[in-house]
């Protein structure tokens, strides 16, 4: 374990001993940071906190702070990290609430750039790409491999599935359903984010199917309930299309449109 003498770490932390902490960090009593976990300075780690496995933290970050939410109480709700994520500078992830499963959550292998925000009750998958600035309302659930454009605000109660995208500065009021491409004030749909799937491996079939689903949802004329039905009927045949049915049983705002 390598911690700088200007760091304070409560004897009652649970650190591993490969752990590096930065000069003038803050470990609380509660926190938990797994093996090969490097903390740079000025970083304050808060509330109960558990870190999973070699993870870079860069100065600056707040994380376990309590919610931004006056209904708070001071109940001893959590923050959840897994393996392998970066997180750049000025990063504010909160714990969760009582009104929800009581712990906001970051998957692994996730590339968080500077000043992104997680609201309280927050569930962010794996993979994710969180631009700088990005910010999260609370209570949002962002499935895997999900890329956040930079200055992108999303709505507390939102669902974006697994592979979608957003541009720059996108504002996210509903619901983004997987593959799907979102821009604009308020973010609307563009496409599905073909050149991103190519790149992890979707086959060209795949990716016609995706395209037919995305299809049904917006340029075929029917109702969400019709092309809803559509998508989970042709998902039996094509498993990744079952990213969609995972999403609508999930999504209760409505999608973008």
């Amino acid at each position: 374990m390598a911690i700088h003498p200007t760091a304070i770490v409560d004897p009652n932390a649970e650190i591993a001993a490969n752990v590096e902490i930065g000069a003038y960090s803050i470990i609380g009593p509660n926190v938990v940071i797994g093996e090969g976990t490097w903390i740079g300075p000025h970083v304050v780690i808060e509330g109960h906190t558990r870190i999973g496995r070699n993870n870079r933290i860069f100065q600056f970050c707040s994380l376990g702070a309590i919610p931004q939410d006056k209904k708070y109480a001071g109940e001893p709700t959590r923050l959840e990290i897994g393996d392998n994520n970066t997180i750049r500078e000025f990063c504010t992830f909160n714990i969760g609430t009582a009104q929800d499963a009581g712990v906001t959550r970051l998957g692994s292998d996730n590339w968080v750039m500077a000043y992104v925000h997680l609201g309280h009750d927050c569930q962010v998958g794996n993979h994710t790409i969180l631009a700088n600035n990005a910010t999260l309302g609370g209570h949002v659930h962002l499935g895997d491999w999900v890329i956040l454009g930079g200055f992108t605000s999303v709505h507390q109660f939102t669902v974006i599935g697994e592979h979608a995208m957003t541009a720059f500065a996108s504002a996210v009021a509903q619901d983004v359903p997987p593959y799907v491409m979102a821009a604009g004030n308020r973010a609307t749909p563009s496409g599905i984010n073909a050149e991103g799937l190519k790149r992890r491996g979707f086959t060209p079939e795949a990716i016609r199917a995706i395209r037919n689903a995305y299809k049904a949802l917006y340029r075929q004329g029917l109702s969400y309930e019709e092309a809803r039905a559509s998508i989970i009927e042709a998902a039996a045949g094509q498993p990744e299309l079952m990213a969609f049915v995972r999403f609508f049983e999930q999504s209760k705002r409505s999608i973008i449109r």
